[in-house]
């Protein structure tokens, strides 16, 4: 049962070409009065595909020339003008994942954004890395057409033959002079600072007002080394941003360690219009802080791109940061002062984040820009936020110490907390035992669901099928009542712990409490006794098959 391919609504990349390139129909309510840009054209295969030769490939040493590499390939509709005054852009973003889902919806920049009854000047991308072709696309692997699902394990296979001892192996980033920097076009202090007109918006109505969302926040410690982390940060002014680390992540953990130090501040930067591959590290678990010592965030970064990374030093600290980026922002975080309040915020299990009565803020000092940036907006708990597969291989490799039935694990980016891992079953209570290791050791993990070899974890339709016809909820369940979680979970009365429950939906042998004999798969049954037939059907009516799904 594992890894089919095709279903017919993946299939459909005609219509999804067509909508692409032929005027967006189907978010013309959302849209309405705004002028649609001028659109690259798709390939002629379909979107996400490569009939011709792409003039953009990987790895991409800035936002833009990846964005450019997106509409090449068709994942990229471009609008002239997005009112998020009436919050079309918010809008616009879901309708798309309503009509494609979290995979295959497409990228979308705007050339101007309404905000406060005035027109701002970008770009303002959004969904980036969401279609699941750009897990390939990022990386220099071509996408299989029309089959994402087939594309990202494509992609995993890639990266999974670059990992070395279990890691990236780390390339040193290549220090800059500031003339040879894009990020330094335009240099900024004091009284001309003003953060307030770029293109940041505020994403829902009841967030607390705008917020940049997509910045890498770049601190240091010299214990632990170099850190940027992707955290909410709110504008409070032309010269005033909130900071949000959570409590326990690498940007906490510095803050708090400079102040039980006594220091009265702490240098920090917001790395915008972020090269893709830093975006990544910034977002994911890649980089490996389990190890002892200082880490070069850089230099991981670097090793995933497959590329040594040029950086150039801040004007008011000795902090790197990616020279190319679009947009840094510098300043100070006050330490020896009370927080501001900060918040609420649409967050990433797509529920409203509390407000907080305190948290931290920065001074602005300075801003560097290219000429005319290119800004990222994160539509947190609606979108992909970035690729999972450099992480996914990760994981992969280093459970598989532990749990040697391991095939692969698959975290649903729309679900945060919920996992799929697939085993090799060789004997009872394997199953079980699999998901208690994995839910005891990893935090997010609050949802584990074990399933047999034969089952594609990329499919849920394939995992709810396990659920119904394997599961025994009353012996092959495990419930972990107290266990660090997710700190965004709105279900936790105390932000940081949780409850877990382990699944195990492998087939229950007899000593599990299952049935003497387990009976097969009605399909797998048809492949074995008819093994030409599914490649009949595809070679006579293959084209029906597709067109119907297409042109419903």
């Amino acid at each position: 049962m594992a890894e089919k391919t095709h279903s017919v609504k993946s299939s459909c990349s005609i219509s999804r070409r067509n909508f692409l390139t032929t005027g967006a129909v189907g978010v013309a309510a959302v849209t309405a009065g705004c002028v649609l840009g001028t659109r690259s054209p798709s390939p002629a295969s379909g979107a996400g595909t490569t009939s011709r030769t792409a003039t953009l490939s990987a790895p991409f040493d800035t936002f833009r020339d990846y964005v450019r590499a997106l509409e090449e390939r068709g994942l990229l509709l471009r609008f002239e003008k997005l009112d998020q005054d009436a919050y079309e852009m918010s809008a616009l973003m879901y309708r798309l994942i309503d009509e494609y889902g979290h995979e295959e919806a497409p990228a979308i920049l705007a050339e101007q954004v309404k905000i406060n009854g005035q027109w701002v000047r970008g770009p303002l991308v959004a969904n980036h890395q969401g279609h699941l072709d750009t897990e390939a696309i990022l990386f220099g692997v071509e996408p299989i057409p029309g089959d994402p699902r087939g594309t990202y394990r494509k992609a995993m296979a890639h990266l999974q033959g670059r990992l070395k001892k279990g890691e990236y192996p780390p390339i040193k980033p290549i220090e800059v002079q500031k003339e040879q920097a894009l990020c330094k076009q335009v240099v900024l202090r004091g009284n001309e600072v003003d953060v307030t007109r770029f293109a940041f918006i505020q994403s829902n109505p009841s967030d607390g007002g705008r917020y940049i969302n997509s910045a890498s926040v770049f601190t240091s410690d010299p214990k632990m080394g170099m850190n940027f982390g992707t955290y909410r940060c709110q504008l409070r002014g032309p010269r005033i941003i909130g900071i949000n680390p959570e409590p326990n992540q690498t940007g906490w953990k510095h803050l708090m360690a400079a102040k039980k130090r006594g220091e009265k501040s702490a240098k920090v930067a917001l790395v915008l219009g972020q090269d893709p591959y830093v975006w990544v590290v910034s977002g994911s678990k890649v980089a490996n802080r389990r190890r002892k010592g200082p880490i070069d965030e850089l230099a991981i970064a670097g090793g995933l791109r497959g590329k040594a990374l040029e950086v150039v030093r801040c004007e008011t600290s000795d902090i790197l940061v990616p020279a190319h980026a679009e947009l840094v922002i510098k300043g100070e975080i006050p330490l020896d002062q009370p927080g501001l309040p900060e918040g609420p915020f649409g967050e990433m299990c797509g529920y409203l984040g509390p407000q907080k009565k305190e948290n931290f803020f920065m001074n602005v000092t300075t801003v560097t820009h290219r000429q005319d940036p290119w800004l990222l907006n994160v539509f947190t708990g609606a979108t992909r936020g970035f690729v999972t597969g450099p992480t996914a291989v990760i994981f992969n490799t280093a459970f598989k110490r532990f749990i040697p039935q391991l095939i692969e694990l698959h975290s649903p980016v729309h679900a945060p907390g919920l996992t799929y891992v697939r085993i090799k079953k060789t004997a009872a209570g394997q199953g079980l035992e699999a998901g208690k290791k994995l839910a005891s050791m990893v935090p997010i993990f609050k949802v584990v669901i074990v399933v047999d070899e034969d089952i594609d974890i990329l499919d849920s339709a394939q995992v709810d099928n396990s659920l119904i016809t394997r599961w025994l909820p009353g012996t092959a369940s495990h419930i972990i009542k107290e266990a660090r979680g997710l700190p965004l979970d709105p279900s936790s009365k105390v932000r940081g712990k949780t409850s877990k429950i382990v699944i195990d939906a492998t087939r229950q042998w007899p000593e599990e409490g299952g049935p003497d004999v387990y009976p097969e798969l009605n399909r797998t049954l048809l492949e074995q006794g008819a093994p030409d037939a599914l490649a009949q059907v595809d070679a006579k009516w293959g084209e029906i098959i597709k067109g119907y799904g297409c042109n419903r």
